[in-house]
């Protein structure tokens, strides 16, 4: 598959740009330098005038620079925004171990779950090997989710790529950071970090709802 999953949420709508912004300037880097390179082999390297190109050296000591700028600036803007934390509806805390999820809501009479793979074996013909989880969370759509990450062994990390969240869950340390879903729908993640032995994915599984349905479900 090329290019990244639809996004949904704002953050990873922003992510994407970036990206998309980022790979421009590198094809027209990449464009430029070919050009120049293909140029070379039709130059008989002969310039009776030429001793020193002091124009050219400031030229190519100053591009790169600007350039590096037109990235650095957007990417300091997008790291900004990934670290704000907003007013949330919702808080979920994430514990990270070998090699599973469990879940706190810590906001509604403290509900409390294990989030285990579906085994191979025990797959039903709709779900997705390696993928699917016997408890998934269920989050409400349009609605600021405050999430925080600790681990009760090794280090792991939560991670869901269709909303542009990656937090470490690191022992003895609380992460947190917030997203807001803007669509309905099931997301699908996994531990990213190398755990150990035997690592089994550790998926995690998103069910965005309206509120309301949200709400019937606490």
């Amino acid at each position: 598959i090329l290019g990244l999953q639809d996004s949904a949420s704002p953050l990873m709508e922003q992510l994407i740009f970036f990206h998309d912004h980022a790979l421009l300037i590198l094809v027209m880097i990449t464009v430029l330098v070919g050009y120049l390179m293909f140029m070379l082999f039709f130059n008989n390297y002969v310039n009776r005038f030429l001793l020193h190109g002091q124009l050219i050296e400031m030229i190519w000591t100053i591009l790169p620079a600007i350039i590096l700028l037109f990235i650095a600036l957007p990417s300091l803007r997008l790291l900004y925004f990934l670290d704000e934390i907003n007013e949330p509806s919702v808080t979920l805390k994430s514990i990270g171990h070998q090699w599973y999820w469990s879940y706190e809501y810590s906001d509604f009479n403290n509900i409390e779950f294990d989030s285990y793979m579906i085994p191979t074996n025990q797959l039903s013909t709709d779900g997705f090997r390696l993928l699917d989880v016997d408890n998934r969370i269920v989050l409400p759509m349009n609605s600021q989710i405050r999430i925080l990450v600790t681990a009760a062994d090794v280090i792991h990390s939560w991670t869901i790529p269709a909303l542009g969240v990656k937090v470490d869950g690191t022992p003895g340390r609380l992460n947190q950071t917030n997203f807001f879903i803007n669509r309905p729908g099931l997301f699908y993640g996994q531990c990213s970090e190398i755990c150990g032995a035997n690592h089994s994915f550790m998926p995690i599984v998103i069910e965005s709802v309206p509120v309301n349905y949200f709400i019937k479900w606490i």
